[in-house]
């Protein structure tokens, strides 16, 4: 559908309508179950997949369930679990698969993936380079020799551009890459031992030349506090370069100009949660927006982190002006040190769903903001409920898990033109409870583009079924908006 300026010269917002659904199934994988990042890059998409999420969660994460949703071998890798990336044309509204991660021996001395997923991909532009290279950031497995970034200058060959976890860091994984004043920031994001969010080495790191691996820390390591046991995103806004935090008590958020010596000077505007706590753990988004940065948060595990013991609890989203001040968007209304903070949506957190998890990705796209979520209300038929709290287990026996999965379950994608009043777009994955997030959204000339977080496939245990059946609606799902 066309979208045509208004009377005011402002194109409307996106409706659910107004997405065409281009990628279904994990591109004819259900193994392919995140679309876990997204660029336009050279005239055409790129989605990058991370493959297996459950069958690696039961062999990893301390999770109860007392039936996993799709089939886990005992050892993930008896699975293919090479990630992929894959190409679209719009004009032939096809296609193409352009990578796949290699096979390579593990420290076990048994095959394994290079690459379980890709969590980043941004667009370089090298100073005095003619053209623009695509870096991707790599998940590797725990027997793996580390995170890779990869440079693509065609969009067809990917190679790795540095030595393994950086600088031969003890990580599995880099999420968040940044492009700013001409140089590429970022930060590990997991470690060996089953922690994909925390990597214990909360260190900023810095490239003048990414093509080069050439990679040298410009921040002390978690800014002089252990509590912050990972940097997780990252955003440039003006003059500065904002940092937010994992942290158990609370995510914090810093600035720094990165200007002069490193490390640089780093400035603490966030502290404890936005005064939240332990319910705002973790910084998941950041994007600036109308003169503002606005912060999205989340709990990891989906909302509910058991080896912290924190959660189950809905996300907020805050707003962070340049000098510093900061407004409560959508969250709980509180005094804090800095003042009454209401929430200027009106929105409790999670946009009043306690099933969402994450503020997950945020992109502006004609004047409008857009978020998605992650919402976990789809995995509770298969949960072990032996452990909930008494009053939240009735709740769910009473309303049952099928009606919730067929009323609930999905996540949700809000806009607003004002940061402040926001509609929803769809509070149900789609039309598919199984798009349990939105993961990746990315504004180009041609529209937005969504990709969704659906880890139900290739088969699924029905709910009260015994056994496993295909899914036709299992693995990632890209949607396309045209202007």
């Amino acid at each position: 559908m066309h979208k045509t300026a208004n009377r005011l010269g402002v194109a409307p917002g996106f409706s659910a309508h107004d997405f065409q659904l281009i990628a279904h199934g994990g591109f004819g994988d259900g193994l392919n179950a995140y679309a876990h990042s997204m660029a336009w890059f050279k005239g055409h998409l790129y989605v990058a997949t991370t493959r297996g999420n459950f069958p690696f969660m039961k062999a990893r994460l301390p999770i109860g369930m007392d039936v996993w949703p799709v089939e886990c071998p005992r050892d993930p890798f008896d699975l293919d679990m090479h990630a992929e990336i894959w190409r679209y044309d719009v004009a032939a509204n096809e296609w193409e698969r352009v990578f796949k991660a290699p096979r390579i021996i593990g420290s076990h001395g048994k095959p394994i993936p290079r690459e379980l997923g890709f969590r980043g991909m941004i667009v370089y532009q090298p100073p005095g380079a003619a053209e623009p290279v695509l870096l991707v950031s790599t998940w590797s497995p725990a027997r793996g020799p580390g995170p890779h970034i990869l440079a693509s200058h065609d969009g067809r060959r990917f190679e790795p551009t540095c030595e393994p976890g950086l600088n031969g860091l003890p990580v599995t994984t880099i999420r968040t890459m940044v492009s700013f004043k001409g140089r590429v920031f970022t930060t590990p994001a997991g470690s060996r031992g089953g922690n994909p969010n925390v990597s214990s080495h909360s260190v900023v790191y810095e490239s003048r030349n990414p093509l080069e691996g050439q990679w040298e820390p410009v921040s002390d390591f978690g800014f002089g506090d252990p509590g912050n046991l990972t940097i997780f995103e990252m955003c440039g806004f003006g003059e500065h370069l904002y940092v937010g935090t994992f942290n158990v008590d609370g995510f914090q958020v810093w600035r720094s100009t990165v200007e002069g010596e490193a490390p640089y000077h780093w400035e603490k505007i966030i502290d404890k949660g936005a005064w939240r706590g332990r319910f705002n753990q973790c910084v998941l988004s950041m994007t600036p927006f109308k003169g503002a940065l606005y912060v999205g948060s989340g709990i990891q595990g989906g909302g509910i982190d058991k080896q912290n013991k924190v959660g189950p609890a809905p996300p907020e989203l805050i707003r962070i002006w340049p000098d510093g001040r900061w407004d409560l968007i959508v969250g709980d209304s509180r005094d804090t040190p800095d003042g009454v903070k209401p929430a200027l949506s009106g929105y409790l957190p999670g946009f009043d769903n306690f099933f969402n998890g994450y503020f997950w990705r945020m992109v502006e796209h004609q004047g409008w903001l857009y978020m998605g979520t992650f919402e976990w209300s789809s995995v509770l038929g298969y949960a072990n409920r032996r452990s909930w709290p008494q009053v939240f287990a009735n709740m769910i026996n009473h309303v049952g898990p099928q009606l919730i999965l067929e009323r609930q379950s999905g996540f949700d994608l809000y806009r607003s033109f004002d940061g402040e009043n926001w509609v929803p777009v769809t509070t149900n994955g789609m039309d598919n409870p199984y798009n349990m997030g939105l993961r990746t959204l990315v504004s180009t000339p041609h529209g937005l583009f969504i990709g969704t977080a659906n880890p139900f496939g290739p088969k699924i245990m029905p709910l009260g079924g015994t056994r496993y059946v295909p899914n036709p609606r299992g693995g990632c799902e890209v949607f396309f908006a045209r202007d």
